[in-house]
């Protein structure tokens, strides 16, 4: 015989998937370390032409590798 619904009782550990608890980040979408190597490389290389069009006369390329690679390890060691 089946015991009746009792509305005080829960259950100690409810089976949620995906319940796993990971640091949010400060990127809008849930990603694992590939996605951020992904969208790293995306704005490395979005930065780059960027530069390139606008900026290149004035401040050397150098600079953009050296912000580029920057962003591109603060996205993928805390995106």
């Amino acid at each position: 015989m089946q015991e009746p619904f009792d509305p005080g009782q829960t259950d100690a550990e409810p089976d949620v998937a995906g319940s796993k608890s990971e640091p949010a980040g400060f990127l809008p979408i849930t990603t694992n370390w590939f996605d951020r190597v992904f969208v790293g490389i995306y704005l490395f290389v979005a930065l780059e032409l960027l530069w390139m069009r606008f900026l290149e006369q004035s401040i050397p390329l150098t600079v953009c590798h050296v912000l580029a690679v920057a962003l591109g390890v603060l996205i993928v060691w805390r995106g």
